[in-house]
């Protein structure tokens, strides 16, 4: 699964890496977690264009009676996205990019985890496949996404079984196109990063807490 996630490159980065017009200023975030809004890119239909927007992490299904039920939707199985009651439609027509640059995983190590921190060898930013949805009640609405995940890869392997989808570049305008419904092409885009092109270490158990939200969360061990 994917349940921590940073984000500390600055909007001016961010803008010009993903090809965005307009981000709005915000903080480095080095221990995002569930229930926070995090950063994300969704198509616009009124100009066809990427737009930035701050969503709830956590999916929110239209027809849910409350909003309690987006801490247990974090995550969305790219194996049964498309089949799911609570993942199906915005799988077809609700698609997002979810902005990162690392993300945490934990070992189970004898009477311990041990949290480890992923990201790509070349430093850049990159985005998870996330879907999204709104939900209203008589009293609020909330546009909420969630995170799909994937068979572990290499690196990956000896920490968890689950990884996070990373999209490639040249599949972000796919994977938001709301054209694009064919199951089988997008699920073509779900599946493990290179482990070649990923680094990984261990870090301080400071990031267990999401009340830490600190440069020291990702500094490897013993440095």
């Amino acid at each position: 699964m994917c349940g921590r996630f940073t984000l500390s490159q600055p909007p001016t980065a961010i803008a010009q890496f993903f090809h965005i017009e307009e981000v709005p200023d915000f903080v480095a975030e080095y221990n995002i977690a569930p229930t926070q809004l995090v950063a994300t890119v969704l198509h616009n239909p009124d100009h066809g264009k990427r737009e930035f927007r701050h969503l709830y992490w956590g999916l929110i299904p239209s027809w849910a009676k409350d909003s309690k039920i987006a801490a247990k939707l974090i995550n969305a199985r790219s194996e049964t996205v498309a089949e799911k009651p609570a993942f199906r439609s915005a799988f077809k027509q609700r698609r997002c990019l979810v902005l990162a640059d690392g993300f945490y995983e934990w070992q189970k190590q004898q009477s311990k985890k041990q949290p480890f921190y992923f990201r790509l060898q070349d430093g850049q930013p990159f985005v998870f496949a996330g879907l999204w949805e709104k939900w209203q009640s008589p009293t609020e609405e909330i546009t909420s996404c969630t995170i799909l995940t994937t068979t572990a890869n290499e690196l990956l392997q000896p920490i968890h079984d689950r990884m996070p989808v990373i999209l490639q570049p040249q599949d972000y305008d796919l994977w938001l196109d709301p054209q694009v419904k064919t199951a089988e092409v997008l699920q073509s885009l779900l599946r493990p990063y290179p482990a070649p092109a990923m680094a990984a270490h261990p870090v301080s158990t400071l990031v267990n807490s999401p009340r830490h939200n600190q440069p020291e969360c990702i500094v490897p061990v013993g440095e």
